[in-house]
């Protein structure tokens, strides 16, 4: 059992790593720095899929990761005086709910096509629309947490 969870995160953050790097190719991201985000792109989709495990919900669990990438992303940022959007942006991209997305447009593409009102697909065209705005906003939230948070000058309270 736990050989096997651990195998399901090691294959999950390799597979994650990879369109991290891809993406932070396309962001122009020096080559020095293409090994953090494959890291953080990594741990942040690990500790997802953990979480999912775990039984936390995936917008929950996206907020979670999304932070843990943006605390990770400042500390590297911090040690090679660069900014934390660099690694930030490319590693949040395998998070990004692609399959509630295309299931959502799927859905609204059979909605007009059709001539007669189908409540079930109304119903599966909302939930995977939710479930894809809320995740999106998870991320951005949660991404923009530990900036927030680690670089105000005033106190919170």
């Amino acid at each position: 059992m736990i050989v096997t969870i651990w195998t399901q995160l090691l294959q999950d953050a390799i597979f994650s790593a990879v369109p991290a790097v891809g993406f932070a190719m396309v962001f122009n991201v020096p080559k020095r720095y293409l090994g953090y985000c494959a890291i953080a792109g990594a741990i942040g989709h690990a500790s997802r899929t953990l979480m999912i495990d775990w039984g936390v919900p995936i917008e929950w669990a996206s907020f979670l990761a999304a932070a843990l990438i943006g605390f990770m992303t400042i500390g590297f940022a911090k040690r090679h005086l660069a900014p934390p959007l660099m690694y930030a942006v490319a590693a949040i991209i395998p998070m990004i709910p692609g399959t509630y997305a295309f299931n959502t447009v799927i859905a609204l593409v059979q909605l007009s096509a059709t001539a007669d009102v189908n409540p079930e697909l109304i119903a599966t065209s909302v939930a995977n629309g939710l479930k894809t705005v809320f995740i999106l906003g998870a991320l951005s939230v949660g991404l923009a947490l530990p900036s927030l948070l680690y670089y105000r000058t005033r106190p919170i309270i």
